[in-house]
C-alpha cells in the first residue's frame, strides 16, 4: 500500500500566497490605501473649504460643551467636549470614499461586465442558430441523397 505524503507547512503556506483572491486582496488594499490620500486631500481642500463658507475651515473645531467650563485645548482643556465635528469631517470622507469607488470603479465595471455577458450570449446565440442551420442543411442533404439512391433503384 502506497502511503499518501502530506504536504509540507512551506508547501501549503506557498499554495496559500499563490491563490488568485489571496493577491486580489493585496492589490486592492494597497490601492485602498493610495486612493484614502487623494480621498483626504478632496475632503481638506474642497469639502472643509466649503463647510468653511458656513463656519470654519476646520471641521475638528466643531464641538458642544457637556459639562462646563469648557476652555483650553489639547492637556490644558478643561470641561467635557463633543467633538461631532470630527465626525462630520470623517463622515463626509466615508461618503465621499464611497461615491468614488461606486462611480467610478464598480459602477463602469458591472457595465462592462454586462456588456461582456450581452456579447458572449449573442456569440453563443448565433452559435446555437448556426449549429441548427447546419444540422438542418445535413438532414435536407441526407434526404436528398435517400431521394437519388430510390430513384436509381428504380430505373433498369
Amino acid at each position: 500500500m502506497i502511503e499518501k505524503k502530506e504536504p509540507s507547512i512551506w508547501e501549503g503556506f506557498k499554495a496559500f500566497l499563490m491563490r488568485g483572491n489571496v493577491i486580489d486582496l493585496a492589490v486592492a488594499v494597497v490601492i485602498g490605501a493610495a486612493f484614502t490620500n487623494i480621498v483626504s486631500s478632496v475632503v481638506k481642500g474642497v469639502i472643509n473649504p466649503l463647510v468653511g463658507a458656513i463656519g470654519t475651515k476646520n471641521l475638528d473645531s466643531y464641538n458642544s460643551c457637556l459639562k462646563a467650563p469648557c476652555t483650553g485645548s489639547g492637556d490644558t482643556a478643561k470641561g467635557i467636549r463633543i467633538m461631532w465635528g470630527s465626525v462630520l469631517g470623517a463622515t463626509l470622507t466615508f461618503v465621499i470614499t464611497a461615491a468614488v469607488v461606486y462611480f467610478l470603479m464598480v459602477l463602469p465595471m458591472s457595465k462592462y461586465l454586462a456588456r461582456q455577458e450581452a456579447r458572449r450570449r449573442a456569440k453563443e446565440g448565433t452559435q446555437e442558430v448556426l449549429e441548427v442551420t447546419e444540422l438542418e442543411l445535413l438532414k435536407e442533404i441526407r434526404d436528398a441523397l435517400v431521394a437519388q439512391r430510390g430513384s436509381g433503384h428504380n430505373e433498369p
